[in-house]
C-alpha cells in the first residue's frame, strides 16, 4: 500500500535546510535501499505558493499559503509498504520527525495500479 509521508516545517526550518541536507540524503538513500520509495519532492517555502479558487465561475487567486499557520507543507515522500505500522516506522526515521511535524496518510489506490 502506498503512503505519503508529509513534512510540515516552520519558516526557520525552511531556512535551516542546508544544514540538514545530509540527513535527508541519508534518509532518501535508506528508502531507496529498502526498495520502498515510490516518489517524493522537496517544496519551496509556502510564501512562494499560489492558491486558486473558483467562486461563481470566477477565478480568485491568492499569493502565499492557503492557511496562516506556524508550520507549512515542506515536502513529501511516497512510500510503498505493507501496512500503516511500516509507514509509521519510516516516518519516525524522517529527519523532520525530531523537530517538526510528520504526517502519514494513505494514498487512494487507482485502477491503473
Amino acid at each position: 500500500m502506498k503512503y505519503a509521508i508529509l513534512i510540515y516545517e516552520t519558516e526557520q526550518d525552511f531556512a535551516n535546510r542546508p544544514t540538514v541536507k545530509a540527513a535527508y540524503n541519508a534518509y532518501s538513500q535508506a528508502l531507496v535501499e529498502a526498495g520502498v520509495i515510490a516518489g517524493g519532492a522537496e517544496l519551496h517555502p509556502a510564501h512562494t505558493g499560489t492558491t486558486i479558487r473558483l467562486r461563481a465561475g470566477e477565478r480568485k487567486v491568492q499569493d502565499g499559503p492557503y492557511a496562516d499557520t506556524k508550520e507549512q507543507l515542506g515536502g513529501l515522500f511516497i512510500i510503498d509498504v505493507p501496512n500503516l505500522d511500516a509507514a509509521m516506522d519510516w516516518a519516525a526515521r524522517c529527519p523532520a520527525a525530531g523537530k517538526c511535524c510528520v504526517e502519514v496518510r494513505p494514498l487512494v489506490s487507482t485502477a491503473q495500479e
